[in-house]
């Protein structure tokens, strides 16, 4: 695992605790040197700040992600929609606002890691047998290759939010509580994310249209398309 932040004593923190956990850890402290680690020693997954010496972690995680799928956690000081919703498109996994607990940055590791090996599972099974496409309207999902279309134009989802969108269209019309969106796709226990599951549904939104998730305030969200999942 890689540890990624200019402040030593956070950066520290954070690496003594996930070793505690039982994780190897390296830590870097700017853009270009986290780069380096990446490619000398690819890790399992990367605990990203925002703000970076060198180039910042956005480029970070896109630089990343040009090479290899690697689980990301971005850590921001910033609070602003506009730069959860970028680090969200570049390809991270889930965020944390600073100041944030390292006990709870700890735990979802854990649920990350445990919702990248249910995602390996499920890809697993859609190609060990045949890959039924779910179709909903103009919604076009593929489990085995992990695509996505609406209206015939292919989406770029991340794989988060693949899982996300693949969970509601399970359910179409459903309202699904944020809570159990979290259990069912973040591996969560504990409700103290929902914000992870609205920010993700805006990049939902902004990639395949504002009318395809209902918002139900106070409770959670819903798919809006017709048909049942085929």
């Amino acid at each position: 695992m890689l540890v990624v932040d200019d402040e030593p004593t956070i950066a520290a923190s954070v690496a003594a605790r996930l070793r505690a956990e039982g994780f190897t850890v390296d830590v870097a402290h700017d853009g270009p040197g986290a780069m380096a680690q990446v490619a000398a020693a690819p890790p399992d997954l990367v605990v990203l700040d925002v703000m970076l010496p060198g180039f910042d972690g956005l480029e970070v995680c896109r630089r990343i992600h040009a090479e290899r799928p690697i689980p990301i956690i971005m850590l921001t000081a910033r609070d602003a929609e506009t730069d959860l919703l970028v680090g969200l498109a570049v390809g991270a996994d889930d965020y944390l606002t600073k100041p944030f607990s390292i006990r709870e940055l700890a735990a979802r590791v854990h649920a990350l890691f445990r919702r990248v090996d249910r995602t390996a599972e499920a890809a697993a099974e859609a190609t060990a047998g045949p890959a039924e496409r779910i179709v909903l309207g103009d919604l076009e999902i593929d489990p085995a290759e992990r695509r996505v279309r609406r209206g015939g134009t292919p989406a770029h989802l991340t794989p988060i939010e693949f899982d996300l969108l693949s969970q509601l269209a399970a359910h179409p019309r459903q309202v699904l509580a944020r809570e159990a969106l979290l259990a069912k796709v973040w591996g969560w226990t504990v409700a103290s994310g929902t914000r992870t599951v609205d920010s993700h549904v805006k990049a939902l939104r902004r990639k395949l249209g504002a009318d395809l998730i209902r918002t139900v305030h106070g409770v959670g969200y819903a798919l809006e398309v017709d048909g049942e999942p085929t």
